[in-house]
C-alpha cells in the first residue's frame, strides 16, 4: 500500500510486517484459525493475530489515526514523504525467497525506502517497542 507524500522527490518510509505462510492444524486450535473470532474481552483469535499480523494493523490504525486527526482540524491528510506499507511472505524461513529478492528488484529500488520500521515484537499492551538490530531495543 502506498500513501502519496506531498513532495515525492523525497525518499520514502517503509512500514514492513510479515504475514505467516505455515500450515495449520484446526484440530489444535479452540476457535477456527481463519475466522478471526473476537471474544468478550476484545481478544482477537486467529491465525497470525500475534505473530505477526498485530503489528501490520499498528500501522494502519496509527496511520488512520493521523488521517483523521488531519481531518477533523480542517487540514488535508499528507506525510511530507511518501509512505510504503508492505506484508512479506516468508518470515519463518529467513525471508530468502520474499524480502532477500525483492530488495533486489527495479520495484524495490523504485520505491526509493530511505527508512524502513520492520515489525519488531507483538506487545499486549499500547506500548510498541522500535527495534534498531535484533532484539536491540530504541525506545518504549
Amino acid at each position: 500500500m502506498t500513501l502519496m507524500g506531498e513532495d515525492p522527490s523525497l525518499p520514502s518510509v517503509l512500514l514492513y510486517s510479515h504475514m505467516d505462510v505455515v500450515p495449520t492444524f484446526p484440530e489444535h486450535w479452540t476457535h477456527p484459525p481463519y475466522a478471526a473470532h473476537k471474544d468478550a474481552e476484545g481478544n482477537i483469535w486467529g491465525r497470525g493475530t500475534q505473530d505477526m499480523k498485530c503489528v501490520g494493523i499498528q500501522y494502519m490504525e496509527a496511520l488512520r489515526q493521523l488521517k483523521a486527526e488531519k481531518q477533523a482540524s480542517g487540514l488535508p491528510f499528507r506525510f511530507r514523504r511518501t509512505v510504503h506499507v508492505l506484508w512479506g511472505p516468508d518470515e519463518e524461513l529467513g525471508g530468502y525467497d520474499g524480502m532477500q529478492k525483492y530488495v533486489h528488484t527495479k520495484h524495490f529500488r523504485d520505491l526509493r525506502v530511505a527508512f524502513a520500521l520492520d515489525e519488531g515484537l507483538a506487545s499486549e499492551t499500547d506500548t510498541y517497542k522500535v527495534f534498531y538490530g535484533i532484539r536491540s531495543a530504541w525506545c518504549e
